[in-house]
């Protein structure tokens, strides 16, 4: 008697992992995963307004900085030499502007969403507060991104004109354009890149960053 329970105990096992195996065997690949929630994702958007679906599409950049593990060496050095590649210059090399207007296009946060039109009737802002600390007079400010205060003066910019200080305008700029140009996986908004912000418009921004007039050099 006990050994006909040892046997259908044994045998009930067995069945037991063979419906599990089965189970898992049909479950979905994490590529047939990943499928299924890039279709839902797209079911969830449409076009409306400005905002169009196609802002979900992601390059190789957000792919490859969206995975669970980190890029590899030579994916990062092709998406920043890419990234690098396409920054568009300013015309005549006139980088800087005006650091009181630039100021205020990094105070404000508005534009891109589905109720405004296009940045020909309403220019976007930076918000560049959200995520730095740059003039002191500003008490509020986000702590993702370091802080800018005395970007320009920490670096040593007493001309931005200058010849000397080509090589921080110049990075200054590409960073702005395209923040991914020096890193593959960085949060910060590629401003020209994207459009987001024109190019009279950066000029201001690098006038808030590199003018020794400006209050945050001071």
């Amino acid at each position: 008697m006990m050994f006909n329970k040892t046997r259908l105990a044994i045998a009930a096992a067995a069945a037991g992992s063979t419906v599990l195996l089965a189970a898992c065997a049909s479950l979905p690949s994490g590529a047939e995963l990943d499928a299924q929630a890039a279709q839902m994702i797209q079911a969830s958007f449409r076009d409306q307004g400005i905002a169009k679906v196609d802002r979900i599409r992601q390059d190789e950049g957000q792919s490859a900085c969206s995975s669970e593990k980190a890029p590899p060496d030579e994916v990062i050095a092709r998406i920043q030499k890419t990234a690098l590649d396409a920054v568009k210059w300013p015309a005549n090399n006139n980088f800087i502007g005006d650091w009181k207007q630039g100021e205020r296009i990094a105070q404000s946060g508005r534009g891109l969403t589905w109720t405004d039109t296009s940045t020909a009737t309403s220019a976007n802002g930076g918000n560049c507060y959200n995520c730095h600390q740059i003039s002191k007079e500003e008490l509020s400010y986000g702590t993702i991104g370091p802080s800018l205060y005395n970007y320009g003066k920490n670096r040593g910019v007493t001309d931005p004109t200058s010849p000397v200080s080509e090589g921080i305008v110049r990075y200054t700029w590409a960073k702005l354009w395209n923040s991914k140009s020096y890193a593959a996986c960085s949060n910060m908004p590629r401003f020209g890149h994207m459009g987001i912000l024109d190019e009279t418009q950066l000029r201001h921004i690098m006038a808030l960053l590199l003018d020794p007039k400006s209050p945050i050099n001071q």
